[in-house]
């Protein structure tokens, strides 16, 4: 790697960082939501507002956090972002009741908002074209990482919270095991803020706001003086076709010469999030525990997710420059309908049923196997009628706690097909639509309009995903595990199509050839 692209890798990896932050900030909760609906006597419907809360304020984020980088900045933007990780974390630990752990799970989505759309979109304005794919991934790499920190990190604290060690004792870590999982994020939130004093301004942005010497300096230390010059030509040449707009509004992201990108940006933002996968990453222990496992078991299982995802984002990393944008979503969502159509077919498969002395060998208390008694011998053939069943018994608040034993004694499936799917589609996610989404964002949209059209799209995406949060505890108690995975797999099979048919491949092309392409001149 020759000394320019050195720079501009460190400059990409630094502020990939915020991906991390995300990823961390987002999948953490999964460890922490079997804690606190006992703990605070959630709803289903609640526990999926603790989940989604942050991915709501992210949406709003989303919505004024590329204009704001238009004005102020793409660095700016993303320090105040690091400021906000931290203050989510510190809040979120210290909650003492839900609304305040909502409040401050909300906080820090306003950060994952603001770098989920600034953090690629910094990268893709620096990158050399025939490197932006791959150091754009890195954000994406990053997310994945910050994931399975959190699975990790997540089991590792509920294995100290069973230590008998000192030092574990000390630190408290089976009083306050998901706070302790809450409160890690702020140490890397204060590294990522002081790392972006490393990081120039965006050579584009500096461009746009008539501060051309300033890009210059900037684009010589990352490309040289030769290509500097064209550098700066093709942003000044796509900027001067615009110069007789003052301002960029919503008006001009729906214009009909936007109409192809628009299309393709919003139908991928929706796809990327409609096929389940943060329901995968937010609930993993949870669905692993509907396959009968146990808790720690789930918690070992969900580092499984982390470190798949890891190592096909990586894969995508590597292909995305190579075979195009277009084929890795094809083989992806291909993956994605197979794997969620097993999923869907294993959980159907499945039955429930307990025998006397099941429930006499179960670890509950002796009052919850008495009324548990007249469950023995009982068939049922999904797990919504079981778990009804047992509510019923031995109530609410004890199925709440005791629902992982009662559905390991009496399950009857395979959880290596379980597992398996669970992994094959994490692996499909990730090595397609899961980078190449943000990819294709950063290089569909036209400069002048592009931080605002992101933004939008960024929207939508956020929007299905707060909905898939939010529902998924609720479809899993009335839908049950085989229809929900099923809904997912036809929205997967849909999204297949459209891709084939409608989605063009950008490998290899500047973002002002991608202009010419795709932005219709209306006659």
């Amino acid at each position: 790697m020759n000394s320019q692209n050195a720079v501009v890798t460190r400059i990409a990896m630094i502020v990939a960082l915020g991906g991390f932050l995300m990823g961390f900030d987002a999948s953490v909760i999964s460890g922490v939501v079997g804690f606190i609906e006992p703990e605070f006597g959630l709803s289903k419907i609640q526990l999926g507002w603790a989940v989604g809360s942050l991915t709501l304020t992210a949406t709003l984020a989303m919505l004024v956090a590329g204009p704001l980088s238009d004005r102020y900045g793409r660095r700016m933007v993303l320090k105040a972002a690091a400021i906000l990780f931290a203050v989510s974390a510190i809040g979120s630990a210290l909650a003492p009741d839900f609304l305040t752990l909502v409040i401050a799970r909300m906080i820090g989505g306003f950060g994952v908002g603001a770098s989920l759309i600034i953090a690629p979109m910094y990268i893709a304005e620096i990158a050399p074209p025939k490197m932006r794919g791959r150091l754009v991934s890195f954000n994406q790499l990053n997310i994945v990482i910050g994931i399975s920190t959190a699975f990790f990190t997540n089991y590792l604290i509920l294995q100290w919270a069973q230590s008998d060690a000192g030092w574990a004792q000390a630190l408290m870590f089976s009083e306050y095991t998901w706070r302790w999982m809450l409160g890690l994020e702020t140490l890397p939130a204060i590294l990522y803020f002081f790392g972006l004093y490393f990081v120039p301004k965006s050579p584009r942005w500096q461009i746009m706001t008539g501060n051309v010497a300033e890009a210059r300096t900037t684009l010589n230390t990352i490309y040289g003086e030769a290509e500097t010059d064209r550098q700066i030509e093709d942003v000044l040449k796509s900027l001067n076709a615009d110069k007789d707009k003052e301002k960029v509004s919503m008006k001009e992201v729906f214009h009909p010469s936007l109409r192809l990108v628009l299309i393709i940006g919003v139908t991928l933002a929706i796809l990327q999030q409609i096929t389940g996968i943060n329901a995968v990453f937010f609930y993993a222990p949870m669905i692993f525990e509907q396959s009968g496992i146990g808790t720690d078991a789930a918690f070992m299982q969900a580092i499984l997710v982390g470190l798949t995802n890891l190592v096909f984002t990586v894969a995508a990393m590597l292909l995305i420059d190579r075979i195009g944008r277009k084929p890795l979503l094809v083989i992806g969502m291909s993956g994605i309908t197979v794997m969620m159509l097993l999923l869907a077919w294993g959980f159907h498969s499945a039955t429930y049923e307990l025998t006397g002395q099941d429930i006499a060998a179960m670890e509950v208390p002796a009052e919850v196997q008495m009324q548990a008694a007249g469950l023995a011998g009982l068939s049922f053939q999904n797990d919504v009628q079981f778990k009804n069943a047992v509510a019923n018994a031995i109530g609410d608040d004890a199925a709440l706690e005791y629902q992982s034993a009662f559905l390991t004694a009496a399950i009857d499936i395979n959880p290596a097909l379980i597992l398996f799917g669970i992994l094959g589609f994490v692996a499909s996610f990730a090595i397609s639509i899961g980078p190449v989404m943000w990819v294709m964002f950063s290089e569909l949209f036209p400069l002048r309009v592009r931080g605002l059209a992101v933004s939008f799209a960024g929207f939508i995406n956020s929007g299905v995903s707060f909905s898939v949060q939010l529902v998924f505890p609720w479809e899993l108690a009335v839908l049950g595990s085989s229809i929900t995975f099923l809904i997912y797999g036809l929205f997967a099979a849909a999204g297949l199509i459209f891709i084939w048919r409608i989605v063009p491949e950008t490998k290899n092309k500047s973002l002002e050839e991608l202009e010419q392409q795709l932005v219709r001149n209306p006659s």
